[in-house]
């Protein structure tokens, strides 16, 4: 399909974060973009005040005339009205990562996999492109506090970065110049079953570099690489000797300083301007794809500086000498760990109240035990019941099961609408909240509680 031809879009999930980007996409390029979605939210409000056209209901009456693409997330029930609507009266129908592949098609792309880290590795790799003259191109999964936006446009440069997503083998639409790889932790097994199927699809993806291109690769990933001429395959490590790494580690108030080992370069007293242990880290990967894309060393130390970081990542929402409150998009095990690891590492003091939203029926129940031993990090737990996205329930498994497992006392279930009178009455010296659910909707009313 050729994308500079198509005039009216259609979103199916446009609230979604990488829907949303692509809409903002459309939206630039003077499509007319319209859209449904199950509920209203910030984001969606921000999209209908920029132009475009969303309803609630799921109703094929409310589909406007002339609408020539159709993009749908995986999250849209295939019986769902509309979607049916549009497959029965032959629409040209696409799946969000297929648009997203064909618009990088024309760039040299940068992206970004792993099943950890992409959206804070993407946003500052972005951030640190954007320092330079020319800028960059970005389609993020999350809402930079730099730019305010999952959308970034800049017309006189030929390169993008895009996450690029292993759900649903979403990234095999791409084909990178410039890949990263994260990490390969088992994830989504409701789409590969196993992990060997899942780290296949990483090897496939490494195979869709461009002739001539690079993948940087976390060290210590065990992952078969699909070799070829002219590839060149980096590492980055916090810890290990690697091509990309750092040294002379050390804590300035709530910001970790560095020196920055960019291969044969070193870039001395480097200042991160996000906090979290595991943000540096990031930051070694961004700053290695950056480089390798031609960013300079003035514009790499000045970007990590005022990078301010992502919506959701690591977000420090209240920071008072009584109560700190950060809220984070964490939701596998993996993740939960390294945030509340990297909270200590801030706060070793404070005693750590956590809320968590389990997501998904499938992840919860596959790695339950995992969630368990992540969770007793914590001193106080909470959790919330399961957020079941685009799952219908399984029996036995629920936010009650999963409490169960945890070997820890102080631990209790609460209902939505019970959550800000519970955190009111235990005054928590120290609050994380987590979870990819819509557990983000009671970030500002916590502000405001607490």
């Amino acid at each position: 399909m050729n994308i500079e031809q198509v005039k009216e879009v259609y979103f199916l999930g446009i609230g979604g974060i990488g829907m949303s980007a692509l809409a903002r996409f459309f939206k630039s390029r003077g499509c007319s973009v319209f859209g449904y979605d199950r509920t209203s939210t910030p984001l969606t409000v921000e999209l209908e005040a920029e132009g475009m056209k969303i309803h609630y209901e799921e109703d094929v009456d409310l589909i406007p005339d002339g609408v020539d693409l159709v993009v749908y997330t995986p999250a849209i029930p295939k019986k769902h009205a509309e979607y049916q609507f549009f497959l029965e009266n032959g629409y040209p129908i696409l799946k969000r990562a297929q648009v997203l592949g064909l618009i990088s098609a024309e760039f040299k792309t940068i992206g970004i996999a792993g099943t950890h880290g992409k959206t804070t590795i993407s946003t500052l790799t972005a951030h640190l492109l954007n320092q330079s003259p020319k800028g960059v191109n970005a389609f993020l999964g999350g809402i930079s506090k730099n730019f305010q936006s999952n959308l970034l446009l800049a017309p006189e440069s030929n390169w993008i970065v895009v996450e690029a997503d292993e759900f649903d083998r979403s990234f095999l639409h791409l084909f990178p110049q410039i890949a990263v790889i994260t990490a390969v932790d088992a994830d989504h097994l409701d789409i590969y079953k196993n992990i060997p199927a899942l780290k296949e699809s990483f090897t496939q993806y490494t195979g869709q570099i461009k002739p001539g291109g690079q993948l940087i690769i976390k060290k210590g990933i065990s992952l078969n690489v699909y070799q070829r001429p002219g590839l060149k395959v980096y590492t980055y490590s916090i810890d290990q000797k690697a091509d990309f790494g750092i040294q002379n580690l050390r804590i300035k108030g709530a910001h970790y300083i560095f020196d920055l080992i960019l291969c044969d370069t070193v870039i001395r007293d480097v200042e991160l301007g996000l906090p979290g242990l595991y943000n540096v880290e990031n930051a070694i990967a961004a700053s290695a794809a950056a480089w390798l894309a031609g960013a300079t060393r003035e514009e790499i130390r000045k970007g990590l500086l005022s990078f301010s970081g992502v919506n959701r990542r690591f977000d420090i929402r209240i920071n008072r000498n009584d109560l700190v409150y950060i809220d984070d998009y964490a939701h596998h095990p993996e993740e939960i760990k390294a945030c509340i690891n990297s909270v200590k590492h801030l706060y070793p003091d404070k005693k750590i109240t956590g809320v968590f939203q389990p997501h998904l029926y499938t992840r919860t129940r596959d790695f339950a035990d995992d969630f368990a031993r992540s969770l007793e990090l914590l001193d106080d737990i909470i959790l919330l019941e399961i957020y079941p996205a685009r799952e219908l329930p399984i029996e036995g498994v629920n936010s009650q099961m999963l409490l169960n497992k945890i070997n820890k006392s102080s631990k209790r279930i609460c209902q939505k609408d019970e959550l800000i009178k519970v955190l009111q009455t235990l005054k928590p010296e120290l609050l994380l909240t987590m979870g990819a659910g819509d557990i983000d909707q009671f970030v500002k009313p916590i502000e405001e509680a607490l």
